[in-house]
């Protein structure tokens, strides 16, 4: 078939490769703009292969299409359009412009969790399952008929990253392509999506990942790990913000000794241990945050916190530090306006949009491939 991929980031690039690999004509590839002379990941591999590439910054002025736009996508003659990751607005025009229509790729069960942030509310809401659904457009927000879902447990510690590296990335890839081939042989479905289940929240960002400590420890682990890394759950704790990563939850009220810490709102003082800081919710069961993060880019194992020195650094084992680098390396992808990555460096304040979560997920489960 001759496909239109109309997306970026190393999914998207993925996606690409995999169906140049299955024989697939990539007639166009319509990306998103330079930043500050750095290509997106997906536009890089289609000049290398001399596809043509479009990197139109919209594609619609005041809820219009831009002519101009929607003829040169039209002069590619794509007869499907593959938006594997896609940030922008795309006009009907174009989404029912191919004979075989246009088909998305969501990270999460839809109709469940529609919408920017699926993954992280995935987690927030404590699902046991998630997963992705490869859909066909229509003119809704996640809407459109269902051509193919895939399905997996969500573990009990499961960060953003962890289930898109070990699930979300390789399968959605996977599921993706296999969707192009059903339609090829004619056999793709079209399953209405059922109104029962439905769910959509906002986007994940810094300003709304405060933590509401009138909650239970499950909840309170969830919203931790929902937001883990990015953009981090956070609290005021002795007049500062402080940002928890690495929740487990650790029982019913599991005895433990520490130096209490005064945490306005919460139902009782979290304890400072050797393991890290102990935290209750308002059903007097627990759970261990790992490592905290100051305002100043700081990160301290939360086991510290009293230490006379706080500028102690994380103690990384070597499978740690090996994937702390290919963090930084992914970070630089994303953060082009920052020449350094460095261990104070704020993902947010450093240029990042909410959309650039996912990405930088995709980043890092790229480089450990």
């Amino acid at each position: 078939m001759k496909i239109a991929v109309i997306g970026q980031s190393l999914f998207g690039q993925k996606v690409y490769k995999e169906l140049r690999k299955e024989g697939h004509t990539i007639v166009g590839v319509f990306t998103i703009p330079d930043n500050d002379g750095k290509a997106d990941p997906l536009a890089v591999e289609a000049e290398k292969d001399g596809v043509p590439v479009f990197k139109f910054p919209r594609w619609r002025v005041k809820g219009q299409a831009i002519p101009e736009v929607v003829s040169q996508y039209s002069a590619t003659g794509a007869e499907l359009n593959v938006l594997p990751f896609c940030s922008q607005f795309i006009p009907m025009e174009v989404i029912n412009h191919p004979k075989h229509g246009s088909i998305i790729y969501h990270p999460s069960l839809l109709p469940r969790h529609r919408g920017a942030s699926a993954i992280n509310w995935t987690l927030i809401h404590g699902d046991k399952k998630g997963g992705f659904t490869v859909f066909w457009a229509d003119d809704g927000l996640d809407t459109g008929p269902i051509l193919l879902q895939r399905e997996c447990d969500v573990e009990p510690d499961d960060t953003v990253n962890s289930i898109y590296k070990r699930f979300l990335f390789p399968e959605g890839v996977k599921g993706t392509v296999e969707a192009v081939r059903l339609i090829a042989e004619g056999k793709a479905p079209r399953i209405t999506q059922p109104q029962e289940g439905a769910t959509y929240e906002c986007i994940q960002k810094k300003a709304n990942a405060k933590i509401d400590w009138n909650q239970t420890a499950e909840a309170l682990h969830n919203w931790i790990r929902g937001n883990d890394k990015v953009p981090g759950a956070w609290a005021e704790v002795d007049g500062k913000n402080v940002t928890f990563y690495g929740s487990t939850l650790v029982g019913n009220g599991t005895a433990a000794q520490g130096q209490p810490l005064e945490i306005p709102g919460a139902s009782q003082p979290g304890l400072v241990t050797k393991g890290g800081l102990m935290l209750f919710g308002n059903d007097g069961k627990t759970l261990l945050v790992k490592n905290l993060q100051f305002d100043d880019g700081k990160m301290i194992p939360a086991s510290q916190y009293f230490s006379a020195g706080k500028t102690s650094a994380v103690e990384l084992t070597e499978e740690e530090k090996a994937l702390a680098e290919q963090m930084r390396v992914s970070a630089m992808f994303i953060l082009t306006n920052v020449s350094q990555v460095q261990d104070s460096t704020d993902f947010f304040k450093s240029g990042a949009a909410s959309m650039d979560v996912v990405r930088y997920g995709q980043c890092v489960c790229y480089f450990e491939q």
